[in-house]
Protein backbone atom coordinates (compact mmCIF):
# COMPACT_ATOMS: atom_id res chain seq x y z
CA UNK A 1 0.00 0.00 0.00
CA UNK A 2 2.76 2.39 0.50
CA UNK A 3 3.24 5.18 -1.91
CA UNK A 4 1.58 7.62 -4.35
CA UNK A 5 0.50 4.82 -6.84
CA UNK A 6 -2.52 4.06 -4.93
CA UNK A 7 -6.45 4.15 -5.43
CA UNK A 8 -8.45 5.92 -2.71
CA UNK A 9 -12.09 5.63 -2.28
CA UNK A 10 -14.33 7.72 -0.22
CA UNK A 11 -17.16 6.19 1.90
CA UNK A 12 -19.76 7.94 3.53
CA UNK A 13 -18.92 7.05 7.48
CA UNK A 14 -22.50 6.28 8.90
CA UNK A 15 -20.57 4.90 12.05
CA UNK A 16 -19.13 7.69 14.72
CA UNK A 17 -17.56 4.75 16.75
CA UNK A 18 -15.14 4.26 14.09
CA UNK A 19 -14.85 7.72 13.42
CA UNK A 20 -13.98 8.54 16.89
CA UNK A 21 -11.28 5.54 16.85
CA UNK A 22 -9.58 7.04 13.92
CA UNK A 23 -9.74 10.36 15.84
CA UNK A 24 -8.68 9.09 19.22
CA UNK A 25 -6.13 6.79 18.07
CA UNK A 26 -4.35 9.87 15.96
CA UNK A 27 -4.78 12.32 18.47
CA UNK A 28 -3.01 10.41 21.29
CA UNK A 29 -0.17 9.05 19.60
CA UNK A 30 0.43 12.12 17.30
CA UNK A 31 -0.45 15.38 19.33
CA UNK A 32 1.18 15.02 22.45
CA UNK A 33 4.72 15.98 20.80
CA UNK A 34 2.97 19.33 19.13
CA UNK A 35 0.55 20.52 22.42
CA UNK A 36 0.64 20.42 26.06
CA UNK A 37 -1.87 18.14 28.05
CA UNK A 38 -4.48 20.39 28.23
CA UNK A 39 -4.59 21.23 24.61
CA UNK A 40 -4.67 17.42 23.58
CA UNK A 41 -7.56 16.53 25.66
CA UNK A 42 -9.45 19.63 24.42
CA UNK A 43 -8.56 17.46 20.99
CA UNK A 44 -10.14 14.44 22.40
CA UNK A 45 -13.56 16.21 23.86
CA UNK A 46 -13.68 18.40 21.04
CA UNK A 47 -13.89 14.98 17.99
CA UNK A 48 -15.22 12.17 20.78
CA UNK A 49 -18.38 9.85 19.70
CA UNK A 50 -21.03 11.85 20.87
CA UNK A 51 -19.55 15.11 18.89
CA UNK A 52 -19.31 13.15 15.68
CA UNK A 53 -22.61 11.96 16.54
CA UNK A 54 -24.11 15.41 16.42
CA UNK A 55 -22.06 16.28 13.31
CA UNK A 56 -23.05 13.80 11.10
CA UNK A 57 -26.71 16.14 10.60
CA UNK A 58 -24.09 18.97 9.35
CA UNK A 59 -21.34 17.07 8.25
CA UNK A 60 -20.32 14.78 5.18
CA UNK A 61 -18.18 12.72 7.32
CA UNK A 62 -16.16 9.99 4.79
CA UNK A 63 -13.85 7.25 5.20
CA UNK A 64 -11.12 7.06 3.15
CA UNK A 65 -10.05 3.43 2.33
CA UNK A 66 -6.79 1.94 0.48
CA UNK A 67 -7.53 -1.87 -1.03
CA UNK A 68 -10.21 -2.29 1.70
CA UNK A 69 -8.16 -0.89 4.27
CA UNK A 70 -9.60 1.90 6.24
CA UNK A 71 -6.79 4.41 6.24
CA UNK A 72 -8.27 7.88 7.52
CA UNK A 73 -11.15 10.30 8.32
CA UNK A 74 -12.39 13.57 6.84
CA UNK A 75 -15.29 15.89 6.91
CA UNK A 76 -16.86 18.45 4.93
CA UNK A 77 -18.86 21.34 5.96
CA UNK A 78 -20.01 23.70 3.02
CA UNK A 79 -16.75 25.30 2.38
CA UNK A 80 -14.51 23.55 5.19
CA UNK A 81 -12.40 20.23 5.26
CA UNK A 82 -12.53 19.51 9.28
CA UNK A 83 -11.63 16.30 10.86
CA UNK A 84 -9.27 15.04 9.35
CA UNK A 85 -6.80 12.24 10.26
CA UNK A 86 -4.72 9.51 8.60
CA UNK A 87 -4.47 6.70 11.38
CA UNK A 88 -0.66 6.75 12.39
CA UNK A 89 0.48 3.40 11.07
CA UNK A 90 -0.66 5.17 7.38
CA UNK A 91 0.94 8.34 7.93
CA UNK A 92 3.45 9.80 5.32
CA UNK A 93 2.59 7.55 2.55
CA UNK A 94 0.37 9.92 0.69
CA UNK A 95 -2.49 8.99 2.20
CA UNK A 96 -3.29 12.20 3.68
CA UNK A 97 -2.58 14.26 0.28
CA UNK A 98 -4.63 12.14 -1.35
CA UNK A 99 -7.21 12.16 0.64
CA UNK A 100 -7.13 16.33 0.97
CA UNK A 101 -7.57 16.04 -3.25
CA UNK A 102 -10.33 14.47 -3.14
CA UNK A 103 -12.33 16.24 -0.61
CA UNK A 104 -10.83 19.54 -2.07
CA UNK A 105 -12.01 18.45 -5.51
CA UNK A 106 -15.73 17.99 -3.72
CA UNK A 107 -15.80 21.57 -2.15
CA UNK A 108 -14.33 22.77 -5.86
CA UNK A 109 -17.38 21.94 -7.07
CA UNK A 110 -19.52 24.45 -4.78
CA UNK A 111 -17.44 26.79 -3.86
CA UNK A 112 -14.55 29.23 -4.64
CA UNK A 113 -12.18 28.62 -1.48
CA UNK A 114 -11.19 26.17 0.94
CA UNK A 115 -10.95 26.66 4.94
CA UNK A 116 -8.89 24.76 7.31
CA UNK A 117 -8.28 25.08 10.63
CA UNK A 118 -4.58 23.85 10.74
CA UNK A 119 -3.44 21.37 13.66
CA UNK A 120 0.12 21.93 14.29
CA UNK A 121 1.12 18.32 12.67
CA UNK A 122 -0.73 19.00 9.45
CA UNK A 123 -0.20 22.77 8.80
CA UNK A 124 3.14 21.81 6.68
CA UNK A 125 0.94 19.65 4.35
CA UNK A 126 -1.26 22.82 3.84
CA UNK A 127 1.09 25.19 3.38
CA UNK A 128 2.79 22.41 0.62
CA UNK A 129 -0.63 22.32 -0.75
CA UNK A 130 -1.20 26.34 -1.26
CA UNK A 131 -2.96 27.16 1.59
CA UNK A 132 -2.12 30.71 2.86
CA UNK A 133 -2.19 31.48 6.69
CA UNK A 134 -5.59 33.41 7.54
CA UNK A 135 -5.52 34.13 11.00
CA UNK A 136 -3.56 32.49 14.27
CA UNK A 137 -6.16 31.77 17.10
CA UNK A 138 -5.95 29.93 20.39
CA UNK A 139 -7.89 28.52 23.29
CA UNK A 140 -7.24 28.48 26.37
CA UNK A 141 -7.46 24.64 27.93
CA UNK A 142 -8.01 23.15 31.24
CA UNK A 143 -5.17 23.82 33.73
CA UNK A 144 -4.07 27.11 31.95
CA UNK A 145 -2.57 25.56 28.77
CA UNK A 146 -3.39 26.55 25.73
CA UNK A 147 -4.42 25.21 22.05
CA UNK A 148 -3.01 27.41 19.15
CA UNK A 149 -3.42 26.78 15.38
CA UNK A 150 -3.77 28.62 12.00
CA UNK A 151 -6.98 29.14 10.10
CA UNK A 152 -6.38 28.99 6.47
CA UNK A 153 -7.84 29.47 3.05
CA UNK A 154 -6.87 28.12 -0.74
CA UNK A 155 -8.42 29.87 -3.28
CA UNK A 156 -9.66 27.33 -6.27
CA UNK A 157 -7.67 29.66 -8.79
CA UNK A 158 -4.41 28.60 -7.09
CA UNK A 159 -4.95 24.94 -7.90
Amino acid sequence: MQGRNFDMQLMRAECPVKVAEIVEKTIRAVYPHYYPSGAVQFFLNLHNEQRIREALAREDIYFAAVQGEIVGTGSIRGNEICRLFILPEYQAKGYGSRLMDLLENMVFRQYHTVHIDASFPAESMYLRRGYKIKTYEKIETEGGDYLCYHTMEKNWREV
